[in-house]
């Protein structure tokens, strides 16, 4: 692999309930390693069927209601077609589609670019799934 492409796998345990993860640190731990200072780019994505990637603030309510109206809009009950799993376990497979299982973000001089507020997070509604992947690399 080329020295301007590095990637890294993490292994993140999300918990037993639904949850944002904010995942910001250990973004900026592997571009110290991998960045060397340099512009490019952080592509983030998690191979996983039933989470996804979003970027948000955290810590003021903003993680709470990200989950709350998914819960508006995929309700963990009988309607899904997919059904194995807990209840309702169809909506975790739906959720990809609305939070998408990746994000590329800009580095500058090997930092993040991101905004005041930005944070990048694992969404995670898949209780029944705590032990989880993340596929980091730097292109630059």
């Amino acid at each position: 692999m080329s020295e301007n492409f590095t990637t890294r796998e993490l292994d993140i345990r999300t918990g037993s309930r639904e949850t944002v993860y904010d995942l910001t640190r250990e973004c900026e731990s592997f571009l110290r390693d991998a960045a060397h200072g340099r512009d490019g780019l952080l592509n983030v994505f998690t191979p996983h069927a039933t989470m996804g990637v979003a970027l948000l603030e955290t810590g003021a309510g903003s993680d709470e209601d990200l989950l709350s109206a998914l819960h508006d809009l995929l309700p963990a009950d009988d309607r899904w077609q997919h059904r194995h799993g807990t209840p309702g376990h169809g909506r975790d497979h739906v959720l990809p589609a609305l939070v998408p299982p990746h994000a590329t973000l800009p580095v500058l001089a090997g930092h993040l670019a991101l905004g005041t507020w930005q944070s990048i997070c694992l969404v995670d509604t898949n209780i029944s799934n705590v032990n989880r992947k993340v596929r980091l690399s730097f292109l630059g």
